[in-house]
């Protein structure tokens, strides 16, 4: 049973009889769970449902309904406008707070609601509420531009905001701070948070200044204190990596099995400096190949519980940012004694697989090593091996015969999963190039070859090998989960595709990954192709952690864990204290007992740490390509729609950037939203805006501060046209006329879905990409497994 499902009944069950207090053995008895932890699962059930105050402990420890807390608890997501929403489950519509119900909420606040309508639960009219409490401040500092000088009398000056959420915020700066000149880039703390006096305002102090704003690195520093990102070590962390020694200590191989005469490689971009994988592949005498993969043990370098360990945990995953890395661990570890570099003795975590032709396991082990590596190798080289490049073979023909033999087991492994319905999705990714000064000055599409695809296989194969073992096991562990669609999202999708003439013979309640796989596949080559992608994208969960072993929908696994980088995740750190402490202390109940209770809470930790360096890492992207357009205004490109909302279609250009034509830039002819077909259509001549459909644009202006770029068509008279009836009421509806639309709710919900997709593309099905990533400067992360 889900945690989310377990605390659901458990507190419906209380919510029912709120008079009365139950032992937990009395719950745990009445829900007559499976298993030998079901006491445990209740347990850490009901202590969540207590943190969120949703039920309260007696004086004999028994729970009880609090009634004194009604309302559901979650994070408050602002609009300029003055309203928002607030996402309290996963599972659950986002509920609508109308401004006069905010109680002044600020963007990411945690607050409690109270439904004031559930809606029509058809999708069409979603749930509304009130903020009854702000129960936790999700800023406590804010950072800007300070202005020197202010018209209100006791304040020195002002800060003009730079998170889009809160531009529409006065910020005044008290004395009492450091003290900033004009133009300086600052931070400072909220001493007072926006009142019904005052709605629109804030005040505080400065308590740091980074720099003046057009000094190199400015702009990306604004994002990363935007978002809360730690980013400078402290001192005893600092000490503790110092003090590591740079080598393998003799007593460091005891209990270790000596993997160093086989033939390991590692394969990596070529700015890559933390190297943590290592492969190596042959035949075996049955016929069969041998996959080992073999990855750095930090976790030895990592001690739990020390200043180490704490800041690791608190960073969560290391942060890419164009032109530099915000690493979970320091340098000398990180890029020294955890990288395996080539000819150096290291201490690794080794995952050794059997698999047959056809890409079946049939044989695995999971233990400690001491291993060399002895070749470090770059994608770019072992495409052109395996691409047939004589002079490249030549250089290395000692180890062409294992990447030949790598090919086969990737192709094998490949085709396996796609036999059990892997999604595989190939949209573009993008390298923005910058100078010493950090300014844009090119954007690249990355190739993904053969040997990034090969790399993608293994590590697959070795985080699934790991995750079964544990789940057989039957014993706490960490999983990386990706749970199936919801029911109505995926009726939706499919109502979607067969208007586009796809059969479908699916059942929604109980859909396989084989079902969008089959879809995906009817739409390749089409025109429809990218537009049907991202509808699938959005219909889909979002990946994260979790202590349950849920499996992972988007590679059809029912077993995933996060194994193979340690160096740059904590989740796969944690993967491997357990691996060594099962392998110590065996499997029964004691040792068991030692994680079972902090797995919840480092799954749900992690997850939020790992969304807040997806945030800051698309900020920082998106920041950058606006300033790389700079230039380029009155400019034309070609460029394909790949968002149509009531307000305007977002485009995206071949280099990725993307940007909004608003419904007052379409003049041709007055364009009404018809949600359906997800298009623009227009009234009087029946053109037609969808997803996936190619435009030509020109750039008429570029917002670096709010990374917002805004184009107008070339060409309207080019798009093609429907005969779909569009209504001809023009209330509500945004066109070309002066005003837009008044319809608040209306309106942000279509901001909200698309800020939803952007946020889905880069967590969900493309979880199977390799974790290969540089840690110097250039150094970019492909997307999360």
């Amino acid at each position: 049973m889900a945690e989310n499902n377990l605390q659901s009944q458990l507190y419906g069950f209380l919510k029912a009889n709120p008079s009365q207090a139950f032992s937990a053995q009395t719950l745990a008895d009445g829900l007559h769970l499976p298993g030998d932890n079901a006491f445990t699962k209740v347990v850490q059930a009901l202590a969540a449902l207590e943190r969120d105050e949703k039920v309260r402990v007696n004086d004999q420890g028994e729970f009880q309904y609090n009634a004194q807390k009604e309302g559901s608890i979650g994070e408050f997501r602002a609009n300029e406008r003055g309203f928002g929403f607030i996402r309290y489950d996963e599972n659950e519509d986002d509920i609508f707070v109308n401004p006069d119900n905010t109680m002044l909420a600020l963007q990411g606040d945690q607050v409690r609601v109270k439904i004031l309508n559930k809606g029509d639960g058809a999708g069409s009219r979603g749930p509304e509420g009130q903020v009854v409490e702000i129960m936790n401040r999700a800023r406590e500092q804010m950072v800007g531009e300070f202005k020197l000088g202010s018209e209100y009398a006791g304040y020195i000056g002002q800060i003009v905001l730079t998170d889009k959420k809160f531009s529409t915020y006065e910020f005044l700066v008290k004395e009492g701070g450091q003290t900033a000149s004009d133009g300086e880039v600052v931070v400072a703390t909220i001493d007072q948070y926006p009142t019904p006096e005052k709605p629109k305002q804030m005040t505080g102090t400065i308590v740091e200044k980074i720099g003046y704003k057009d000094e190199p690195g400015v702009d990306i520093l604004q994002i990363v204190y935007n978002h809360d990102v730690p980013h400078v070590f402290p001192k005893d962390v600092l000490e503790q990596a110092e003090a590591i020694p740079d080598h393998v200590l003799d007593e460091e191989r005891e209990g270790r099995e000596d993997i160093t005469d086989q033939p390991l490689v590692t394969i990596d971009a070529i700015e890559s400096k933390d190297l943590d994988d290592a492969v190596t592949v042959w035949r075996m005498d049955n016929g069969n190949f041998h996959l080992g993969v073999h990855i750095a043990d930090v976790s030895h370098y990592v001690p739990e519980g020390s200043p180490l360990d704490q800041e690791a945990y608190k960073r969560g995953t290391s942060v890419y940012l164009t032109d530099r890395v915000i690493p979970m661990l320091p340098r000398n570890i990180s890029n020294g004694i955890a990288s395996l570099n080539e000819g150096v003795e290291r201490l690794a975590m080794s995952a050794e697989m059997e698999f047959t032709p056809k890409g079946e396991l049939v044989n695995h082990r999971l233990h400690r090593s001491v291993m060399r590596s002895h070749a470090r190798m770059t994608y770019k080289a072992v495409n052109e091996i395996l691409d047939g490049d004589e002079e490249t073979r030549e250089n290395y023909r000692e180890l062409v015969p294992m990447f030949e033999d790598m090919q086969l087991l990737h192709n094998a492994l490949a085709e396996k999963r796609q036999e059990r319905g892997a999604i595989e999705f190939d949209a573009p990714e993008a390298k923005i190039i910058v100078d010493a000064q950090g300014k844009p000055t090119d954007i690249e599409l990355r190739e993904r070859g053969i040997s990034e695809r090969m790399i993608e296989s293994f590590m697959l194969a070795a985080n699934e090998t790991v995750a079964m073992h544990y789940d057989l096991a039957k014993v706490p562990f960490l999983y990386r989960v990706h749970e199936a669609p919801e029911k109505d999202r995926v009726e939706k999708f499919f109502d979607f595709v067969k208007a586009l003439g796809c059969p479908v013979k699916a059942d929604p309640e109980h859909v396989k990954p084989s079902d969008f796989q089959q879809i995906h596949s009817y739409f390749v080559g089409k025109p429809e192709e990218q537009m049907v992608s991202t509808m699938m994208l959005r219909s889909m969960q979002q990946a994260k952690y979790s202590d349950q072993p849920l499996g992972h929908f988007g590679i059809g696994a029912d077993y995933y864990t996060h194994f193979t980088s340690p160096i740059r995740r904590y989740p796969d750190l944690t993967v491997h204290r357990l691996i060594k402490w099962y392998e110590k202390a065996g499997l029964g109940e004691d040792a068991q007992a030692k994680y079972r209770d902090d797995l919840p809470v480092i799954a749900e930790d992690t997850s939020v740490r790992e969304r807040r360096a997806v945030d800051t890492e698309r900020d920082t992207d998106a920041m950058k390509k606006a300033e790389y357009m700079e230039d380029k205004v009155g400019q034309e490109f070609d460029a394909v729609v790949n968002g149509v909302l009531k307000f305007g279609m977002f485009v995206s250009l071949e280099n990725t950037v993307e940007g909004l034509i608003h419904t007052s830039n379409l003049t041709d002819d007055y364009y009404v939203y018809d949600e359906s077909h997800m298009a623009l259509i227009g009234r009087r001549f029946h053109h037609i805006y969808q997803i996936g459909q190619p435009v030509r644009v020109k750039l008429i202006r570029v917002d670096k501060e709010h990374s917002a770029l805004d184009f107008i068509l070339v060409d309207p008279e080019a798009a093609p046209k429907t005969d779909i009836k569009v209504a001809d009421d023009r209330r509500g509806a945004h066109g070309n006329q002066k005003g837009g639309n008044k319809d608040y709710k209306k309106n942000t919900q279509h901001n909200r879905a698309r800020q939803g997709q952007k946020h889905q593309n880069g967590a969900k099905p493309n979880d199977h990409r390799a974790p290969k990533r540089g840690q110097g400067q250039g150094g970019q992360r492909s997307q999360h497994k």
